[in-house]
């Protein structure tokens, strides 16, 4: 028995070195980094406790951006997974052209954030772009679509949906062709319309998709960060600022290592909380066969 233990824990050794040199190292540095004040050339770091969390909680910008954050979320978790799932359901019947529109649909997901991020730009940009030029047919004048603190979310958000929606209809489809064809020949003969097929029948076996897809769009909405640096800077006036984007700000643009480190450890400390509550509702929801 102690063999078979020894030769398990060789299996899993070189992962476990992996993760933890690039993940539970770094988690810890980054805590302790951020109990200690911002070293300059005359004076050196000194322990502060929990002085850098408590400026963060004074400050009114990170609070802005969290708010942003949030609302950021928000927007495109639930838009992301339920415009997946009706993609899905779409690209899974027998239709022709059935390959060219799941293409169509995946394409925005194997382009690079950047190249996204340039590509929405020019739907943006004030009184040239492509969104200006369709609504001055129509006699609307044009907007700053990214220049206004109104409009720049709904703009990221929409851009974030249509990058981010076609990546989670892969799972969702996957999760379609494993469902047998027995329950809907079942359901029919029963009387059941495909409605109510699908929110009693297939939906709830859909919940472990349902749940990876979630997680998976919650860690998006807050790790995102690549669209900032070509669309809006985090403008204006912080308007979309995003809490990834404000770590990097703090960290290379003022040079405030420890203030990051503190802004890094509460994002850590929120996605946790996330994702076991995540697990905590949501479990007892989902269908394992």
């Amino acid at each position: 028995m102690r063999k078979e233990w020894v030769t398990g824990y060789l299996l899993i050794l070189p992962a476990a070195v992996v993760l933890a040199a690039f993940t539970h190292v770094p988690i810890v540095r980054t805590v302790h980094d951020s109990l200690f004040s911002r070293a300059s050339a005359i004076r050196p770091s000194r322990f502060v406790g929990t002085g850098n969390f408590e400026t963060l909680a004074s400050d009114p910008v990170f609070w802005k951006v969290l708010g942003n954050n949030l609302a950021f979320a928000l927007g495109t978790v639930p838009v992301s997974i339920a415009l997946a799932l009706v993609m899905a359901l779409l690209v899974n019947r027998k239709i022709r052209g059935q390959g060219t529109l799941r293409l169509a649909y995946f394409l925005p997901t194997m382009l690079p954030m950047i190249a996204a991020a340039n590509l929405w730009l020019f739907f943006y940009t004030p009184d040239i772009g492509l969104l200006d030029q369709i609504l001055g047919a129509f006699g609307v004048s044009g907007t700053n679509w990214l220049g206004d603190p109104d409009t720049v979310m709904p703009c990221l958000i929409a851009m974030t949906v249509w990058k981010e929606a076609g990546f989670f209809m892969i799972f969702y489809l996957a999760a379609l062709q494993t469902q047998p064809p027995e329950l809907w020949e079942a359901a029919h003969l029963e009387g059941a319309s495909r409605w109510v097929y699908f929110r009693r029948v297939l939906f709830p076996m859909l919940m472990p998709t349902t749940m990876f897809v979630l997680i998976n769009a919650v860690l998006n909405a807050f790790k995102l960060v690549d669209h900032l640096f070509i669309m809006t800077k985090g403008g204006p006036n912080n308007a979309s600022n995003l809490l990834l984007y404000y770590i990097f700000e703090n960290a290379f643009a003022f040079n405030d290592m420890p203030a990051a480190a503190a802004l890094t450890t509460v994002l850590l400390a929120l996605l946790a909380l996330l994702a076991v509550s995540q697990f905590l509702f949501l479990d007892k929801r989902v269908h394992y066969r």
